[in-house]
């Protein structure tokens, strides 16, 4: 994931860009950081297909995206772009 590749909340932006975990749940903290510095290192979507991170294709109008487990409800989303995470964003889709 470039650096200057947009993260679609400012929860996220501030933990990658700053360190600021202050509005991620604490529940939820150590398994976003996995994740996002994975994404950081990832090339395409299958280099996320990682145990544990549970890699599945969005569907229907998303079905340009991708999305990772961090809990029962709770997906890190995003979709590659010339090699690079891009429109990253912590969703509860369920």
């Amino acid at each position: 994931m470039a650096v200057d590749s947009p993260l679609s909340t400012c929860r996220l932006k501030r933990l990658f860009d700053d360190g600021d975990p202050s509005r991620i749940s604490p529940a939820l903290l150590a398994k976003v950081e996995r994740v996002l510095a994975r994404l950081h290192e990832a090339a395409a979507p299958t280099d996320m297909d990682l145990p544990g991170f549970h890699l599945h294709r969005l569907k229907g109008d998303l079905s340009a995206y991708w999305a990772v487990r961090v809990s029962a409800n709770w997906r890190v989303v995003f979709r590659f772009q010339d090699g690079d995470a891009t429109d990253v964003d912590l969703v509860d889709y369920h």
